[in-house]
């Protein structure tokens, strides 16, 4: 084992003053590193690195040579995964899977990994069906980290965070009840229609990718400006975000399919990955329905993100689609009243568009002083969303005086079980939750709040239990 070691050393000494050393300037070219021999010394064979206080053995490692075997590695990982999509290896993507392996990360990787589980299937039938390379899939996580509730700081919704104005282009509805951007399988069919025609104009997914995240506009613009026709060429002109973006694409790529080499464990889905899809053609709770089948609200939640309102609008012309979790039903009879019976909760709401002086009544708020659109949205029972549509409204800034277009009943006229379903969100604690931190997800919460609300004794949480939060 001595003799090995020592030939170990030797070897690795060997490729030192062999091979020609190396650096990275910042330029992420390679710049020749000099070698000052009058500092190097040996003992025994051994080589060590003269300091100013004393002498002390240091196997010296070639750093250009362990840094090209660690880069062919992940080049080789990349290449063996590549299908349609070139997935490029260079240095930008080097530092995304950094980014993306940290230590800090592997926590949310391990969560996106086990969404993944329910959320690929839906993405590659959706992309096999429209004929464009399945492993587009891994953009959505760039995009959203798999979340279909997740919006951005300018609006853009769901799995694969569409614009209201783009989403409308591709096909998907929005209104008082339904966004469809929020729906994984229409929104996965609304982004494979976009990728199509991104190719077809680019003839090259790389770019399409890109135009995702900066529009078409800027990915011509680029082209014309450095007169290159493929991302890596075009890349210094494009938008600072953009540049960043398709090698994070890549880079996920690699962690999705390598996590094990990083020691990355899946977490497992809190919902059911297994479930049955039922059309409806009748308003049906989802509230009734959750507690029929005896899961939780946030799960039916999860799994039918679309309806705005957690009631499923369907009617004998237009039945809308509802999925349900795969289970033992405790009372089927229950079960059949929630989907058939418009009663409870779900009659009244819809009783209540339909009654005369109710119906989609239009009328003008004037903003008064203090007011905000949320506050307002709350008001007239409608979503912030639908009055910036009605309004032309850019952002959710509004100023005294201003006057607003509303296109639904007001609050006070609706009816209570209309407002108990806007009163308060359901939240599942998870490992590591306290008062204070959820409180945090939501606006106007705290911690004394919420354990009023759920005449909690102390501040004590246990996984898994559901806590109601008011809304705002």
């Amino acid at each position: 084992m001595k003799k090995y070691f020592t030939l170990l050393i030797l070897s690795v000494f060997a490729n030192y003053t062999n091979a020609q050393s190396t650096k990275t300037d910042t330029t992420g070219l390679k710049a020749k590193q000099v070698v000052n021999l009058s500092q190097v010394k040996t003992v025994k064979n051994v080589p060590y690195v003269l300091r100013a206080d004393t002498l002390v053995p240091v196997p010296i490692v070639d750093e250009f040579l362990l840094n090209s075997y660690q880069n062919m590695v992940y080049k080789h990982r990349l290449d063996s995964i590549q299908k349609q999509i070139p997935l490029d290896y260079n240095e930008y993507v080097q530092s995304y899977i950094d980014i993306y392996t940290a230590p800090r990360r592997k926590d949310a990787m391990s969560k996106i990994i086990g969404l993944a589980k329910y959320y690929f299937p839906i993405y590659e039938k959706a992309f096999r069906e429209a004929g464009i390379p399945e492993e587009i899939k891994y953009l959505s996580v760039v995009e959203s980290a798999l979340n279909p509730n997740a919006v951005s700081r300018v609006g853009a919704t769901g799995p694969w965070q569409f614009m209201f104005a783009t989403a409308r282009l591709y096909g998907l509805k929005m209104d008082n009840y339904v966004d469809e951007r929020k729906d994984p399988v229409q929104a996965s069919y609304a982004t494979a229609r976009y990728l199509k025609d991104a190719y077809h104009d680019f003839g090259d997914w790389l770019l399409a990718i890109a135009s995702y995240n900066c529009g078409k506009g800027n990915v011509i613009k680029a082209m014309q400006r450095s007169g290159g026709n493929d991302f890596w060429s075009i890349r210094n002109y494009l938008p600072a975000e953009t540049r960043g973006y398709v090698p994070a694409y890549i880079a996920i790529a690699y962690v999705m399919t390598y996590y094990k080499k990083h020691q990355i464990v899946p977490e497992e889905c809190n919902f059911s990955i297994k479930n049955d899809t039922v059309m409806v053609n009748k308003f049906v709770s989802l509230k009734n329905l959750s507690a029929a089948l005896e899961v939780e609200p946030a799960e039916m939640a999860i799994l039918n993100p679309s309806f705005k309102k957690h009631i499923v609008n369907g009617t004998p012309d237009k039945p809308k689609r509802l999925l349900i979790p795969k289970t033992v039903y405790a009372d089927f009879d229950k079960v059949y009243a929630a989907l058939n019976d418009v009663g409870a909760e779900a009659a009244p709401n819809f009783a209540a568009a339909k009654e005369p002086g109710t119906e989609l009544e239009t009328r003008y708020h004037r903003v008064r002083r203090g007011e905000n659109l949320s506050e307002i949205a709350d008001r007239f029972g409608v979503e912030v969303q639908d009055l910036k549509v009605w309004n032309h409204l850019h952002s959710k800034s509004v100023v005294p005086g201003q006057k607003l277009w509303v296109k639904e009943a007001s609050a006070e006229n609706a009816s209570p079980e209309k407002k108990s379903l806007k009163s308060y969100y359901t939240y599942k604690v998870r490992k590591g939750d306290t008062l204070n931190r959820i409180a945090d997800k939501y606006e106007g919460a705290t911690a004394e709040s919420i354990r009023n609300l759920n005449t909690l004794r102390s501040n004590q949480l246990h996984v898994g239990m559901t806590l109601k939060i008011n809304r705002g």
